[in-house]
């Protein structure tokens, strides 16, 4: 089973966040919980509210926290092709780049289902000739 678009930003999010440790990390979900009302799997539907509550703990570090959230997201959804500098993602915020993410993910599905329905109906019109 294909994994859904939340699934890879949480992950991309978790990744981000381990590279502060173990410790650290649980505290940031905790702190996320507790003074912002975002538990972790609500996180993807409620980005900004995790970017806020990034800043607000982490100040200017939470800049890197986000870059290396969408590298990695980045480096899911495109199959570890290059990766954009850290340049090309500090230009960009956390919100509007899962934004954007999300809408090609969606259209790659979707595209996905398109072919799938030609190929079935050229085969089907293969059977019948």
């Amino acid at each position: 089973m294909e994994a859904s678009f939340n699934e890879l930003l949480l992950e991309s999010i978790d990744e981000a966040l381990s590279s502060l440790g173990e410790k650290p990390k649980k505290a940031t979900y905790i702190y996320l919980e507790t003074k912002f009302n975002i538990k972790k799997q609500e996180i993807p539907n409620r980005i900004n509210v995790f970017s806020e509550g990034l800043k607000r703990l982490l100040g200017l570090g939470a800049k890197y926290l986000e870059i290396m959230s969408m590298q990695n997201l980045y480096a899911k959804l495109r199959g570890n092709e290059y990766v954009a500098s850290e340049h090309i993602f500090s230009k960009v915020s956390l919100n509007d780049y899962v934004r954007l993410m999300r809408h090609n993910f969606e259209e790659k599905k979707q595209f996905e289902v398109e072919i799938r329905v030609l190929a079935s109906e050229q085969e089907e019109l293969q059977r019948c000739r």
